[in-house]
């Protein structure tokens, strides 16, 4: 009896707390079993996702699919000749390609890192109560209204040798340089407008996550004796973490594809230096190498695809260990 009696208890157990049930936590941290668990991603019905796949498909997926086999063609408006891999031979054989891909991680990295910490510096300023920061805000805001290539034509004009900006540098004895017509700041000089025109995008993307955070928070972290410096290092940066990998994601994709700032203040100028992967596409298009071009396309692509999906992830999983 005394067996049947323990072998009893032990079933007991086993169906009531060491096995799940199939409506019960799992575990002792009370998460669903794994049938709910899958059960919780399908929240829609398949149809209801049909409406984007017709969008999807023929607007972007078909359009790639027909660019990745263009690449591989010598083709032109009437007829198309298959080459195989020779466009993409030629595309890394050709110094102006090698230097605008040089030149285009260059530039995405320096707009990127500036983007993410003068938005956050911006940011933090304007969210603070400060006298006249809905004034601030819109200043702050208003090179993202204006046209690309408005701003780049503008700055043509001040960045050059006789512009508003060297005589403003001028009245304190300083000579300004060529900044758009030498090799060493051509290339640093467009980079620094984007980033002016960009700023107030990344600014506001941080605000919105500042007053997100809860002000018991930081009113916790004061009374335990926290200044300034120590809420902002261990408050607001980590809660900002996802402001920060959106303005990032954002800026290394544009920073990759930009390609109007660049052509109209210097149209890859001065001899190539300031060339990015789209200029040199767009010379190769209007030179009439239309598979070459093509090419190139697919690669910027993939370039864009290879660093900003595992950088994503990487951000995304980072987001969730904090």
């Amino acid at each position: 009896m005394t067996a049947t009696g323990e072998g009893s208890g032990r079933s007991r157990v086993r169906g009531s707390a060491a096995e799940p049930s199939a409506t019960g936590p799992d575990d002792a941290t009370g998460d669903p079993p794994p049938t709910r668990r899958r059960n919780t991603y399908r929240l829609y019905p398949r149809w209801f996702y049909l409406p984007a796949a017709v969008l999807y498909v023929p607007l972007f997926l078909l359009p790639t699919l027909i660019s990745f086999f263009y690449s591989l063609t010598r083709w032109t408006l009437d007829d198309f000749t298959f080459i195989g891999l020779e466009n993409f031979r030629t595309l890394f054989e050709d110094p102006t390609m090698r230097l605008g891909l040089v030149n285009t991680f260059v530039y995405a990295a320096v707009t990127t890192v500036l983007k993410v910490v003068l938005g956050l510096c911006i940011a933090t300023f304007l969210a603070s109560r400060v006298r006249g920061s809905a004034v601030y805000r819109a200043v702050v805001f208003f090179p993202v209204i204006v046209s690309t290539l408005g701003v780049g034509f503008t700055f043509n004009a001040l960045l050059q040798p006789e512009g508003v900006i060297n005589d403003a540098l001028s009245l304190f004895g300083i000579t300004g340089p060529s900044w758009l017509g030498e090799p060493d700041t051509a290339l640093l000089s467009v980079a620094l407008v984007d980033v002016w025109k960009g700023l107030g995008f990344a600014a506001v993307i941080y605000i919105a996550g500042i007053v997100t955070i809860p002000s018991d928070v930081v009113e916790a972290a004061r009374v335990d004796g926290a200044g300034r410096v120590g809420v902002f290092r261990h408050i607001t940066l980590p809660l900002l973490h996802p402001a920060t990998s959106t303005v990032t994601i954002l800026s290394v994709i544009g920073g990759l594809k930009s390609f109007e700032m660049v052509w109209a203040m210097t149209q890859g100028g001065p001899a190539g230096h300031s060339d990015v992967i789209a200029s040199v596409i767009y010379k190769q298009y209007a030179s009439g190498f239309y598979g070459l071009s093509t090419a190139g396309n697919v690669l910027l692509f993939v370039i864009v695809a290879a660093i900003a999906v595992p950088l994503s992830y990487f951000l995304n999983r980072r987001e969730t260990q904090l």
